[in-house]
């Protein structure tokens, strides 16, 4: 099929969520990757306070989450269908940390390390987990009109 019969090779565009989880996914997958500058590779889910990127504690364990979670985010947002799992995972899993946070600050056994800013950084990224699993995608086609 030729270019002038409408193949043109060019990719169908990304729906709004898909491009939000990859967006997403790629800020994680960044996040943690900058956090084993701080942290490096030892006291692997120590509770050290010491231990921040800009205002987020921070353990090489935390890191860890951040890349399967910015990992996740890029390989399902190759579709709709798993943008919108991502957008899921996303709103379960941080709500669900966002819970662990309010009852793990500042007690000895927080394995992930979290403080209050940690916890705001949860409830946003929940809504926005919600918003790419539920918000409305325009998928009606134009269609050319009989005359």
């Amino acid at each position: 099929m030729s270019a002038a019969a409408g193949n043109t090779g060019a990719r169908p565009a990304k729906a709004w969520p898909q491009t939000l989880a990859l967006a997403f996914g790629v800020v994680y997958l960044l996040v943690g990757i900058v956090g084993f500058f701080v942290t490096g590779f030892d006291s692997f889910a120590d509770n050290a306070q010491d231990e921040m990127l800009l205002i987020f504690m921070i353990n090489p364990l935390h890191n860890i989450v951040h890349i399967v979670i910015g990992l996740a985010g890029i390989a399902l947002s190759r579709t709709l269908a798993g943008a919108r799992t991502y957008g899921w995972l996303l709103a379960v899993g941080y709500a669900a940390a966002f819970v662990y946070g309010l009852i793990a600050i500042n007690q000895p056994w927080d394995f992930l390390n979290i403080n209050a800013a940690d916890n705001v950084l949860h409830v946003a990224t929940a809504l926005v987990g919600l918003v790419i699993a539920l918000g409305p995608v325009n998928s009606t086609v134009a269609r050319p009109t009989r005359a």
